[in-house]
């Protein structure tokens, strides 16, 4: 017996594609009778909330994308995404042909200088020697020692620029500013490397932070909260080793950043977060705000049906369920778990959302 597909799609289309994805990924249980009736149930308002509830975004501590210091074709990328790398590995390799010609030109420079250091060095002593006679007046002189000087200063010259020749060609080998695992990589072999062009994004595993924006009416009862946690997709409640809130507030969503780094063992492991990867964070003992108290509703935890990232709740529209998209607030336990949107008072859904989903299902008290 199958899984009804009558439903009905959120605003965004990114609700609808999660929509689709829940319904071909759910399981269909032990078939009940025909035509059965499942019991139905209006929202209750939440009243003075106990805590907030916002959705977070997991963020490395410590990322950097490493760019390309030299022009020239990618020979050969040596790293893909998901990779850890340490310290000073080769990320990619840039063709250093030209690079090699600079260097031997400068090298060529060098070598010229040295031999006019010699030819001022020598012509310097034998001046000073006639001088020393009498043979040669001290304006001689002068000119062979400023002369000597002149090639000291070119040899310093040809010297530098070898340096920094040999320093552009050591820049053609891209390498890991720190053990890190790459986050993703912007180039393929054959492409042509400019300077500041990124070639790959990395992060210090287990260095993460949870980010949340907290609007700007709930900025005082988040502060005012006795504790924040922080929940994970898999269910984990973990306290923030520190946190830090951005003094200012986003003039455009009218949001203030808080930033709650996690335990450094957090991000090691099997089962570790990743970046980009939603959270949601709670502030217990906060206060709602009152606009935001009198919207909030309540529905049993067997009313919400969880696949990924989805959450929803079967309505009732006529004979039939359909499902809907909610986006869910802090667990009260007993007391339901608060809906912040997708649901209105009016509104009847199915007690329990799995059998609601299956074929034959009805509203009960039709």
């Amino acid at each position: 017996m199958g899984i009804k597909h009558t439903l009905i799609l959120p605003t965004r289309a990114a609700g609808a594609l999660l929509l689709g994805v829940a319904l071909s990924a759910s399981v269909a249980l032990a078939a009940p009778p025909a035509n059965f009736t499942v019991p139905v149930a209006q929202a209750r308002e939440a009243g003075t909330a106990a805590g907030l509830a916002l959705d977070g975004t997991i963020q490395p501590l410590r990322q950097a994308t490493v760019s390309a210091q030299v022009g020239g074709n990618v020979l050969a990328l040596l790293i893909k995404a998901g990779d850890r790398v340490k310290a000073g590995q080769a990320l990619a390799r840039v063709d250093e042909r030209d690079l090699q010609a600079g260097l031997q030109r400068t090298e060529a420079g060098v070598a010229q200088a040295e031999a006019e250091l010699r030819n001022a060095r020598t012509q310097t002593e034998r001046t000073r020697e006639l001088r020393s006679q009498g043979f040669v007046s001290q304006a001689a002189l002068d000119v062979a020692e400023t002369q000597l000087k002149a090639a000291q200063a070119g040899m310093a010259q040809a010297q530098a620029g070898r340096s920094q020749a040999a320093l552009a060609r050591g820049f053609s080998s891209i390498t890991a500013p720190f053990d890190a695992v790459v986050l993703a990589t912007h180039v393929e072999a054959g492409d042509l490397a400019t300077p500041g062009r990124p070639i790959a994004t990395l992060y210090a595993p287990g260095a993460l932070r949870a980010v949340v924006q907290v609007p700007a009416s709930l900025a005082a009862p988040a502060r005012a909260a006795r504790e924040v946690l922080v929940v994970l997709a898999d269910g984990r409640r973990i306290v923030p080793a520190a946190r830090s809130v951005l003094p200012s507030t986003d003039p455009v969503s009218q949001t203030v950043e808080w930033r709650l780094d996690l335990p450094s063992t957090l991000g090691i492991g099997e089962g570790a977060p990743s970046p980009g990867q939603s959270v949601q964070v709670l502030f217990t003992g906060a206060a709602a705000a009152p606009a935001a108290a009198s919207r909030a509703l309540t529905v049993p935890a067997s009313a919400l049906l969880r696949r990924g990232e989805l959450t929803a709740v079967y309505l009732v529209q006529g004979q039939r369920f359909v499902l809907h998209a909610v986006r869910t607030g802090v667990d009260r336990g007993a007391a339901g778990v608060e809906v912040l949107a997708g649901l209105q008072p009016s509104d009847r859904f199915a007690l329990d959302a799995v059998k609601a989903g299956l074929t034959g299902a009805s509203p009960a008290g039709q």
